[in-house]
């Protein structure tokens, strides 16, 4: 055999080792380059997210690792990917679809009635709360009621507040009358001053009288006129609401207390307190001086008295389910009303200023 030819073969035979060892070395290099990425991508991310096919994937590969090298191999730890596969066994036996559904959860419009009734009485317990629903058809366990309140935050019936503001309010309404004064600047701008009076339980406003002058004395006829008149029935009020004014004197309180009222006087600038007769002044400041120019007392008088009729026999109230202060009617339910059929017809008040409207007959 030619020398050439040996020499040839030799180096064919050298070569093809080297060829396999540079190729395992790009392949090493190539996996220290992925290494070295990812560490660089560990330091910069706080947290990975991985969704359930990459951890699949990740619980796979995990057993053609050894586990001395998963640290170096995989982001999270040694004992994340046994249980990681622990789930996936679990998953692939579980047969929840073929199961009967257990016991049924409470339903939402009965949740939503217990919380309505706990709020609404502040001294029912769980029990209380489970007769009043027995009674009403809704039969449920007390336990139950318990589980709801408590997951709600409300606390057991001893340990709850009382009736807030609102809600003590409303309970003594039916017994409260409140006063106030009413300014009105007339057309040469002088200064008017009109006395009001409203029902926290009905809303009916009483105008007493209007003057430029109001005195003491001028308050306590005021008063007076009111005690004597029928639309305002002091035989079912227990209270009467006032500031400090000292316009009301020791002798305009004498007038309600002989009609056994107690007189209650609001806290010094504290407009909230008669807060319901505070938004009647306004409702008649924005609905009467606002639009309407004022000559004199007797206008003032007029126009007072105009809209305030108005305002007890039409106007709807929300605190009144929509029912103006001088109806008697129980609340019903709305019913929609053919205006094909009907017709309907404009009465205009204060000059067209505020209008009624009413259904043809």
């Amino acid at each position: 055999m030619p020398l050439s030819t040996v020499t040839a073969f030799v180096r064919n035979l050298i070569t093809v080792p080297a060829a396999n060892l540079r190729s395992r070395v790009a392949e090493d290099a190539e996996v220290l380059v992925l290494r070295h990425e990812n560490a660089v991508l560990r330091r910069q991310i706080a947290r990975v997210r991985y969704e359930p096919a990459d951890r699949i994937w990740l619980a796979a590969l995990s057993r053609l690792v050894p586990r001395e090298r998963w640290r170096q191999a995989f982001e999270v730890t040694p004992t994340t990917l046994p249980a990681w596969h622990r789930r996936l066994i679990a998953r692939k036996w579980t047969f929840t679809r073929h199961r009967r559904p257990g016991r049924p959860s409470t339903a939402s419009a009965v949740k939503q009635l217990i919380l309505r009734l706990a709020r609404e009485n502040s001294s029912w317990g769980h029990r209380r709360i489970q007769g009043e629903l027995a009674r009403l058809g809704y039969p449920i366990a007390p336990s139950t009621v318990w589980e709801i309140l408590h997951a709600a935050g409300i606390d057991p019936a001893p340990q709850r507040s009382g009736p807030t503001w609102r809600q003590f309010l409303t309970a003594q309404a039916h017994g409260i009358i409140a006063a106030d004064f009413l300014h009105l600047d007339t057309v040469s701008l002088g200064r008017l001053y009109a006395l009001v009076f409203i029902e926290h339980r009905t809303r009916r406003v009483h105008l007493a009288g209007v003057t430029a002058h109001p005195s003491a004395a001028w308050t306590v006829q005021q008063a007076r006129n009111l005690a004597m008149t029928q639309g305002c029935r002091t035989d079912s009020l227990r209270f009467l609401l006032r500031d400090r004014d000292s316009k009301y004197t020791r002798s305009f309180d004498a007038v309600f207390e002989a009609e056994d009222m107690e007189i209650l006087l609001s806290p010094p600038r504290a407009p909230r307190a008669n807060a319901i007769c505070e938004r009647v002044v306004g409702t008649l400041r924005r609905e009467v001086p606002d639009r309407v120019l004022i000559c004199n007392e007797a206008h003032a008088q007029a126009v007072l008295t105009d809209y305030i009729r108005h305002y007890n026999g039409r106007r709807p109230h929300q605190s009144r389910a929509q029912l103006p202060p001088a109806s008697d009617e129980p609340p019903t339910a709305a019913t929609v009303t053919d205006l094909q059929a009907h017709r309907i017809r404009r009465r205009p008040v204060l000059g067209g200023l505020v209008n009624e409207y009413l259904r043809a007959a």
